[in-house]
């Protein structure tokens, strides 16, 4: 496969999941804010921002975290590169540079969403109500990914597509779980309280976990039960073990493929034995703020070498 396709097919993957993330953002700050705020806490949107990497692009064009602008900022502003209207929009630019790669059901997936965004977009923002948004972002982004395992060949564009899904999934993942027990609680004093099991709740509803978690765990929600549900369970399909195994799995394939193993596959499998090697309680002694943001440096770093190794057209 030519690099230049399959790094079309691999952003298409990452824009996708990139603005099913931005929508969870938004549905775990407005549940939120629907607590009254405890002393010493921060702001629930900035919090957010700060999550999603772009705080610095919000406070240039409108300040202060007001919640209508952060709405906007997330959802519809073009200047945003990580709003869900920017991501939907690239890949489906993304999809129409390589539409002979993808069958009619994924193309006609993703031209969906583009035709309706634009439609959203021409709607007055009086008339559209967060959830009715939100929702329409994950029904959407689960369509095309659908489309992708019913109806795609599982050869070398398929695997390129998955390791874009997985890749940002699990950085996604840690963002908004670092969100939640660095950035929105306020101190340690609130840890086992009503604020701290309604915001851990919270986080598993975006996620569109809360009844799986039940599943596995039964009982109290608790940070102990959360960190290993969304870093080490591997029934978890969000778990960032389960995303670094879809990674590797992936790029094991396509070092058979391709008859040769890279950096970005060596990489891979490095952090998964981490992961299959640690526990909660040595997550927690590293500190788990610390843990993520490790987590997501070895992501960024990761990505740096599928671009690398795959992408840029000179494997190594």
């Amino acid at each position: 496969m030519l690099s230049r396709t399959a790094d079309n097919l691999y952003w298409i993957a990452r824009y996708m999941e990139r603005a099913d993330i931005a929508a969870r953002l938004l549905e775990v700050g407005s549940r939120i804010t629907l607590l009254p705020s405890a002393h010493g806490y921060r702001s629930e949107w900035d919090s957010l921002l700060q999550s999603s990497g772009t705080a610095d692009g919000f406070a240039r064009k409108y300040g202060n975290p007001v919640q209508r602008n952060l709405e906007s900022w997330l959802f519809f502003d073009r200047d945003n590169p990580s709003s869900v209207a920017s991501c939907i929009t690239a890949a489906r630019e993304n999809g129409r540079i390589v539409r002979t790669a993808l069958t009619s059901q994924v193309w006609d997936a993703l031209n969906t969403a583009f035709q309706e965004l634009r439609q959203l977009e021409r709607t007055p923002r009086s008339e559209l109500e967060l959830s009715r948004l939100t929702d329409w972002v994950m029904r959407h982004t689960a369509m095309v990914r659908g489309a992708i395992d019913a109806t795609l060949l599982r050869n070398d564009g398929y695997n390129f597509l998955n390791i874009g899904y997985y890749l940002e999934r699990g950085d996604n993942t840690a963002r908004l779980l670092d969100v939640k027990y660095y950035v929105l609680l306020p101190s340690l004093e609130f840890v086992g309280s009503g604020l701290d099991n309604y915001q851990w709740t919270t986080l598993l509803r975006a996620m569109g976990a809360q009844r799986a978690f039940h599943w596995a765990y039964g009982g109290d929600v608790t940070a102990a039960k959360i960190a290993h549900f969304l870093i080490l369970n591997p029934q978890n399909p969000r778990a960032l073990i389960t995303c670094v195994a879809g990674m590797t799995n992936h790029l094991g394939r396509l070092a058979k493929a391709y008859g040769r193993t890279t950096t970005a596959q060596s990489k891979a499998a490095i952090m998964l034995s981490e992961l299959e090697t640690t526990s909660t309680d040595a997550i927690f002694d590293e500190g788990l703020h610390e843990f993520l943001t490790r987590f997501i440096g070895e992501s960024i770093e990761l990505g740096t070498l599928m671009h690398e190794c795959y992408l840029s057209g000179d494997v190594r």
